[in-house]
């Protein structure tokens, strides 16, 4: 139990997650480990490494020293070549190395989630370079997003489904929740007064739930988990398929038939092509 039990759901999801991931690959073939994932450029072992480097940064392990291939077509900018230092310094770990690492890093970490004397508002640093500084609250919350929606893409790379409903899934819909405000009414430039409703079905062991944006007379978007009548847009799919928009992890054209759309149809392609807020 970690001194905060305010704190103690975040640790708890966490752990879930880590404990999966460690699970699912302890007993992968060294092909197995190779399989793409939905992130750009990373199969399980580059995504259980971003994982491990996370963590050990948390830990206060220095950074490796490594300079970067010059053909990683998927760096886009400084945040993704920061994250990549972590992925390409294991890339020809064995899967024996990736696993033990994997292992001792939970260990290591749970140890300092439960010892952790700070407060949940105390202010520390972002994992992200150049972000602003977070809440020891809020950097768990993103610490279980990131590692839930890992397991989630190791999950679909090896075609083992599961935890769709756990703690770490609600966790991470929370978090998303939080950012549509900005994509409905910034980034696909609602109209003031007009709202949308993102009724999110879910098939045997997924989430289910319902959230309203709506756009005030000044263009400021709100959420809420109340329904509105004669919504501009109404947009109906699944937990898994607004997971993977919501994370960039598939563009809409190629879920298209998984999506139903209500409304002015444009609005809601616009809401569709902005709704990946995750790099």
């Amino acid at each position: 139990m970690t001194d905060h039990p305010s704190l103690q759901s975040h640790v708890d999801a966490w752990t879930q997650s880590i404990e999966a991931i460690s699970e699912l690959v302890t007993s992968l073939t060294e092909g197995e480990w190779n399989r793409a994932t939905a992130c750009p450029g990373w199969s399980v072992r580059d995504v259980v490494s971003h994982i491990i480097g996370i963590e050990c940064e948390l830990l206060g392990d220095p950074r490796p020293i490594h300079t970067l291939p010059r053909d990683l077509y998927h760096i886009k900018d400084e945040t993704s070549r920061h994250m990549e230092v972590q992925v390409d310094v294991r890339r020809h770990h064995t899967g024996a190395e990736m696993t033990s690492e994997l292992e001792y890093t939970i260990i290591r970490r749970s140890r300092q989630l439960r010892n952790d004397k700070r407060e949940p508002d105390s202010v520390v640093p972002h994992v992200l370079p150049g972000a602003e500084d977070i809440t020891l609250d809020e950097l768990l919350q993103v610490r279980v997003f990131d590692v839930w929606v890992h397991e989630q893409d190791i999950r679909r790379a090896l075609g083992v489904p599961g935890n769709l409903d756990s703690a770490g899934a609600q966790v991470t819909r929370d978090f998303l929740t939080r950012m549509l405000p900005y994509v409905v009414a910034k980034r696909a430039g609602g109209a003031p007064k007009s709202s949308v409703v993102f009724d999110i079905g879910g098939g045997e062991g997924e989430l289910e739930f319902m959230r309203t944006v709506r756009v005030d007379e000044n263009g400021r978007g709100t959420v809420d988990g109340s329904p509105s009548l004669g919504p501009t847009v109404s947009l109906s799919m699944g937990w898994e398929t607004y997971l993977r928009l919501a994370c960039g992890r598939v563009r809409p054209d190629a879920v298209a038939d998984a999506v139903k759309v209500e409304g002015d149809r444009d609005f809601a392609q616009a809401i569709l092509n902005q709704l990946a807020t995750i790099p």
